[in-house]
């Protein structure tokens, strides 16, 4: 019995040092979306997340798989930094785009370069949103595997320039209520006041800060809130 609970413990330990070093190693390579991610860093994610099991569960010398999860993301992180400086390097290990599509003609070579078949290319297209191939100037299959579309101008959605018209900047939103808690340095730092934020709830009809679930403050004189208290859907 207690070999049993020895080995539970250990088996334990070693989780939470594979789950340690892995958090550290992702904080060092950096925060990607799957879709952001290169090639390259699809494939380090998954060996290390591979090794991280392999040492989770590894009781006898678990420092082997922890050298080599540590070698694999220093590695990432390395080539990271060089591809930053160098252009070169950059192009040969992430890849450069390649242009799918352009004044009516769809380059089959490129396809080719980029395993894409017809099929594939005009999915990606519906996903885009163009269903007409002819209202697009250029399709280009950027690094990371997504595809840009540049419509024809006569196709594009018009702007309030196209219009004459010039509306006011939009604000990036800053959160002054969270949780029913007052976030006192984000309101501190955009220059506003507690009693403003106050005020502002009263005239929406909340009593007080516990009453709201989240409120946020689009960087001109409006209190968007949303009550702790939701209604249910129907």
């Amino acid at each position: 019995m207690s070999e049993i609970l020895a080995q539970v413990g250990l088996t334990a330990l070693t989780a939470l040092l594979a789950i340690a070093v892995m958090f550290l190693l992702t904080k060092l390579m950096g925060t990607k979306q799957v879709s952001q991610m290169t090639m390259f860093d699809y494939v380090t994610g998954i060996t290390v997340g591979s090794i991280a099991a392999e040492l989770a569960t590894e009781l006898e010398e678990p420092a082997k798989p922890l050298t080599a999860m540590v070698v694999c993301g220093l590695v990432a992180v390395l080539i990271s930094v060089l591809t930053c400086k160098s252009v070169k390097l950059r192009t040969w290990i992430t890849g450069k785009p390649l242009v799918l599509l352009q004044d009516g003609v769809i380059f089959r070579e490129n396809l080719k370069k980029a395993k894409l078949d017809l099929n594939e290319f005009l999915t990606y297209c519906r996903i885009g949103g163009w269903f007409d191939l002819s209202q697009l100037q250029t399709a280009v299959l950027e690094h990371n595997g997504s595809v840009s579309f540049l419509p024809k101008e006569k196709d594009r959605p018009a702007t309030p320039a196209d219009l004459d018209l010039s509306p006011r900047q939009s604000n990036l939103q800053t959160p002054f209520i969270m949780d029913g808690q007052l976030l006192r340095d984000n309101i501190r730092r955009t220059g506003k006041e507690e009693e403003w934020v106050r005020r502002s709830l009263l005239r929406q009809g909340y009593q007080n800060e516990r009453e709201v679930f989240l409120a946020v403050w689009d960087g001109n004189e409006k209190l968007t809130v949303f009550p702790m208290r939701e209604r249910n859907p129907r």
